[in-house]
């Protein structure tokens, strides 16, 4: 039997800050982040910035969790044939029951991105089909001048772990991920790399929230 009473907000929201440096969860806790695709990297991201306290999580994703989906994304077996959304919601209100969350069951298209995405500050991009990674970006970047997007790319296989960096393109834009290695025979995607691309972009997530205006 859980030998813990859930906290109060203020109560709760007090153990986080004592657990960040002064300021920080004022920030964080207004953060208004979408993740897009919930798969490997989104799922893994969502987890971060819930336990980091982001007062508000957008998440999108159209598809189901399969058995496939197990070797790799924050989903259990009790989760098979739920909605990504749902399911990822359920785990979030366990870590974080106060954080407010937005679930899109749909596909993300160049006709509904601007409005779907149109009261985040960031997004993060965590598609798996270069064409659908593309077509956000470029969508987002000629529409949106006031978002941040943080996106992830080439991060398949084993090993090498210290090649996945975050790299800033532009005022707009961070890459993460080694830019190279995408899945093939051989070299699938894999838990320990595709978490720690995921780290990488709720980590810039964080930073941005601290450290800058969005």
């Amino acid at each position: 039997m859980n030998q813990y009473n859930l906290p109060s907000k203020d109560d709760f929201e007090q153990m986080i800050y004592e657990r960040h440096t002064p300021k920080v969860h004022d920030k964080v806790k207004t953060g208004r982040v979408a993740v897009a695709g919930l798969g490997g990297l989104g799922s893994h991201i969502a987890i971060a910035l819930a336990r980091m306290g982001v007062g508000f999580l957008h998440l999108v994703d159209f598809d189901v969790v399969e058995p496939s989906n197990l070797n790799r994304q924050e989903y259990r077996i009790s989760h098979l044939g739920m909605a990504k959304t749902e399911a990822l919601k359920e785990q979030l209100l366990e870590i974080n029951p106060y954080i407010e969350i937005r679930t899109d069951n749909l596909k993300v298209t160049e006709d509904n991105a601007i409005e779907l995405f149109q009261t985040d500050d960031i997004v993060c991009e965590a598609f798996d089909g270069p064409e659908q990674k593309a077509m956000l970006i470029n969508t987002l970047l000629s529409e949106k001048e006031d978002v941040k997007i943080v996106s992830g790319t080439g991060m398949a296989g084993y090993g090498r772990s210290n090649e996945i960096v975050t790299k800033k393109i532009n005022e707009q834009l961070y890459l993460c991920g080694d830019f190279v290695n995408g899945a093939k025979p051989g070299w699938g995607l894999m838990a320990p790399r595709v978490m720690i691309c995921a780290g990488h972009e709720a980590n810039k997530v964080i930073e941005l929230l601290v450290k800058e205006t969005v």
